[in-house]
């Protein structure tokens, strides 16, 4: 009898705890939905979500030398973006070394990407500079065209060659298809090699400002707003160099010229464009943009010029990352008529 007596007291009780905690829990769930949304809509509540732009970046990872990654991520860090790197291959040096390992990603590169649609990240901004294979370059265009949203920027690096000549590995396929990559991007930052040959036309060590302008307007006719060409050399002077600019907005041509040092540090294309791509999404002006990325590499090179030290390791970016936070000194843009 008393047995039973305390079960039926016993379930009588947790049918009211039930009751309760039903009747709690529908409670906090209205005062939350009550004040979330003045919260949300109040102009303090919107200082504390996420502010951080995010840059996905596609590019390969080098154990030794500032190159790629190891480039990218702390530049656009230093400028207050939240870097989101899409590893296309992991070496222990970057290829200018005599030696080094090579794991290729191209399948992770997929599977990565599929995560992030499952988990709907989105990105600010898509940088991609070397590409190993077609398959890659392939991978990148459907990456883009699946995950861009209308304000999205895509910066290109059209990575392929120098001197006149492709790089070891890059084929003619390879080249195909970046040409096709181009076409889905804002900005492309070529060097003078790479410019030739997605424009199918003999390699030119030299333009005169006619001749540059008819080519960079050609690109963006294919697609970029914008196109950057590096190293560009300076007539009748072999100690400066230039970079020119297109802004199909606006219909502008620009130059930067600075002074040439004659040192080799592999690297400096890949921190250009990282701080070309930090400008610009900082709202910089692009002749702004030109002048930050030439001074930075010129202050790179001219901080390790003078140490004995190996110039495959690239320039010495630890001592100049603070350089990112200062004003432009001397402004050196000029508007090409």
């Amino acid at each position: 009898m008393a047995d039973n007596y305390i079960e039926k007291q016993f379930e009588s009780y947790q049918a009211r705890k039930m009751a309760w905690e039903k009747e709690n829990k529908y409670k906090r769930k209205k005062q939350v939905a009550t004040h979330a949304e003045p919260i949300k809509n109040h102009p303090c509540g919107r200082l504390f979500h996420n502010q951080s732009k995010k840059i996905v970046a596609i590019h390969d990872l080098s154990g030794v030398g500032r190159v790629s990654l190891m480039a990218v991520v702390p530049i656009l860090s230093s400028m207050g973006f939240q870097v989101c790197p899409l590893p296309t291959a992991i070496l222990s040096t970057h290829t200018q070394y005599p030696v080094y390992s090579f794991l290729d990603l191209t399948d992770e590169m997929v599977r990565i990407i599929e995560k992030w649609e499952q988990l709907e990240i989105r990105f600010d901004a898509f940088y991609s500079g070397y590409l190993g294979s077609p398959q890659q370059v392939q991978i990148v265009e459907d990456f883009i065209q699946k995950f861009r949203r209308s304000t999205d920027l895509v910066v290109v690096d059209p990575v392929m060659g120098d001197n006149g000549n492709l790089y070891k590995g890059i084929t003619e396929e390879m080249v195909t298809e970046m040409k096709k990559l181009i076409c889905l991007a804002d900005i492309i930052t070529p060097n003078m090699t790479e410019l030739c040959r997605l424009l199918d036309i003999p390699f030119q060590e030299k333009m005169s400002d006619a001749g540059l302008k008819d080519a960079l307007k050609a690109l963006s006719d294919k697609g970029p707003s914008i196109v950057i060409v590096t190293s560009v050399p300076v007539q009748d002077d072999p100690h400066s160099t230039s970079v020119y600019a297109y802004n199909r907005f606006g219909n502008r041509y620009w130059k930067v010229t600075c002074p040439y040092l004659p040192a080799h540090y592999p690297g400096t294309g890949d921190t250009f464009t990282s701080v070309i791509t930090g400008s610009l999404m900082q709202g910089d002006s692009l002749p702004i943009a030109l002048d930050r990325a030439t001074q930075f590499i010129l202050q790179g090179i001219r901080a390790t010029f003078g140490y004995e030290y190996n110039n495959l390791e690239g320039i010495m970016l630890e001592k100049i990352l603070h350089n990112l936070d200062m004003p432009i000194q001397v402004s050196s843009y000029e508007l090409v008529e």
